[in-house]
């Protein structure tokens, strides 16, 4: 693929986690192959996840593709950037077609990123892994590398205000290969969970003690924070999806 803005788009992230003084603590990037299909699994706590996320592979050298939800290439300004980095289009209601053209981006050798839990996780924690993620990487017969997020929800998160105060640290962990079969795509999933659990316990317990204090609004329940647990967050999910259900309702009503 010709990647005409791709190279410019990092350079311009480069500056601008320069001005806010992030400091990176990166792991296992080495797993990460530098050439060839490759499907990235990121654990998802903030609304810049898929900024920082891709430079998990920068030392590998390569250009991550993300799967993104459908309003971010509808929208006037982000829709033809999303498009120029050829990351790919996803239409919940229609989730076959994204899955087809992943599939094809990851037999093509590229490097493909996939939120397998689907939206923000508020608990902060590993939620429930679609299995979207393990059938896609058997069928294109690529290794599925999954990479882990610590900091990022300090910046932008659900239910938080916007933080862009200098000086955090943004960890990001890189697992070994899982390499599916397909032949039982939920236990295939619910491995993936666990490892990406494990790979978040050890960024949590090795992040800055001094940058995550006890009770901190970011830190998981079980880790003495003050998020909400999995159960907490399951219910805030469905009010949201019940509250949008309700506007998308109450609009159509007043267009007809």
């Amino acid at each position: 693929m010709r990647d005409l803005t791709y190279p410019p788009i990092i350079a311009a992230a480069r500056l601008g986690f320069r001005a806010l003084n992030l400091r990176f603590s990166m792991t296992g990037t080495h797993h990460i192959p530098r050439a060839g299909g490759v499907l990235l699994a990121f654990n998802h706590i903030s609304y810049v996840d898929f900024v920082l996320g891709g430079f998990a592979a920068q030392p590998s050298k390569r250009l991550v593709r993300f799967m993104a939800k459908r309003e971010l290439f509808d929208h006037r300004f982000t829709g033809p950037l999303m498009r120029s980095l050829h990351h790919i289009n996803v239409d919940r209601s229609e989730g076959l077609d994204a899955y087809h053209v992943a599939v094809q981006y990851l037999r093509d050798g590229e490097a493909v990123g996939i939120f397998p839990e689907a939206t923000i996780s508020r608990s902060f924690e590993i939620k429930e892994i679609k299995t979207g993620a393990t059938r896609m990487a058997a069928e294109a017969g690529v290794p599925l590398v999954p990479v882990v997020l610590w900091g990022t929800q300090r910046i932008a998160t659900k239910d938080h205000p916007r933080d862009f105060s200098r000086g955090k640290t943004i960890a990001i962990t890189v697992g070994e290969p899982l390499y599916p079969t397909g032949t039982d795509a939920a236990t295939e999933a619910a491995q993936l969970r666990s490892v990406m659990r494990t790979m978040l316990d050890e960024a949590i317990r090795s992040y800055p003690p001094e940058e995550q204090p006890p009770g901190s609004w970011w830190l998981p329940a079980s880790h003495g924070g003050g998020a909400p647990t999995l159960e907490e967050a399951r219910r805030l999910d469905r009010d949201e999806q019940r509250l949008r259900a309700e506007r998308r309702r109450a609009a159509r009503a007043d267009g007809g």
